[in-house]
């Protein structure tokens, strides 16, 4: 097999540039294509041109060539004995282009299939390797409702894909979902195989979802805890009193305002909150609600509660 000098296959310098590559080809692609040529050789000159210009073009077999002709040419090589010593390609990664198969180099000679057939095969080979998919990553937000009793519901994802050109777009995606009861902010639910594909044949990973809780019009979250401001009137929070109550699971119980309760008294309803192996606990925030003086008769009220009451909220301030 003789080593083929690419360069003068093109009719170019070792330092051309890329465009003097570029040109040369285009000079002698027009020159000696079979459908226009009068040539007699132009089939197997246009071989050699097409080799050359896959070669050449290309930064990485380009850099791999000339540092193989700098080993032939120290070396010496007997003519029609050439072969490419063990490791000259160690480095050197040689991808194809769109449109580019084993058929595309199908005609070319016996010194390129030696050289960039066989590294171009070693190449894929180590691009194919085994690896589990990475695993991804989203937020959704559900009810308390959802996050008391459980469901199930579609959400739709936003991710980026590549497409056939290999570019990045953002796809929607649909998937059903199973809530189960009892999450609480900050807990992920999987999906096994929701993630990114695998390589050489290894599993996709997995998709995580952080939960987050929409806010509720009664109900504050905070972890398996849930807490609700309770109003009472004065008259309630100074003689106590036994006053109804919403449940966040739907129902109605009836809790005790102690005597003399202050606004920030926090009642504890155990057990009344989130679910799980260790429940929640509902809190009720007490906030002493003032009926408004809109009235003669609220006004006058007021006024007798003041003589019959003497208070002063501010004593400990020393003024």
């Amino acid at each position: 097999m003789d080593f083929k000098d690419y360069y003068q296959a093109l009719g170019i310098e070792r330092s051309a540039s890329e465009d003097e590559v570029k040109k040369s080809y285009r000079k002698l692609a027009r020159k000696y294509h079979p459908d226009v040529s009068k040539e007699a050789d132009a089939e197997a000159r246009m071989r050699d041109i097409n080799e050359a210009y896959d070669v050449l073009r290309d930064k990485e077999k380009r850099a791999a060539y000339d540092a193989l002709a700098d080993r032939v040419a120290r070396g010496g090589s007997p003519d029609g004995d050439f072969r490419p010593p063990p490791g000259w390609d160690e480095g050197f990664e040689f991808h194809r282009g769109p449109g580019q198969g084993p058929a595309d180099h199908a005609d070319f000679s016996e010194f390129f299939s030696s050289m960039f057939g066989e590294a171009e095969r070693r190449g894929a080979q180590r691009r194919q390797y085994r690896a589990r998919g990475e695993d991804h990553h989203a937020a959704i937000e559900i009810t308390l409702e959802d996050a008391l009793k459980g469901a199930e519901r579609e959400i739709t994802l936003r991710a980026m894909e590549l497409d056939a050109q290999g570019q990045p777009q953002i796809k929607p995606r649909t998937l059903s979902v199973k809530i189960p009861a009892g999450m609480h902010p900050g807990q992920y639910i999987r999906l096994a195989g929701q993630g990114m594909p695998g390589h050489g044949g290894e599993p996709a990973g997995d998709l995580y979802l952080e939960v987050r809780i929409a806010p509720h019009k009664l109900f504050r979250v905070e972890e398996r805890d849930l807490y609700m401001t309770l109003p009472v009137t004065p008259s309630e929070a100074a003689l106590g009193a036994q006053v109804k109550v919403p449940t966040p699971a739907g129902g109605v119980v009836e809790v005790t305002v102690p005597r003399n309760a202050r606004s920030g008294l926090k009642l504890r309803l155990k057990g009344r909150g989130l679910s799980g192996k260790t429940p929640g606990d509902l809190y009720l925030l007490l906030e002493i609600a003032l009926p408004p003086a809109d009235s003669d008769a609220a006004r006058k009220a007021y006024e007798e509660l003041a003589r019959a009451v003497p208070f002063n909220p501010r004593s400990q301030l020393g003024v």
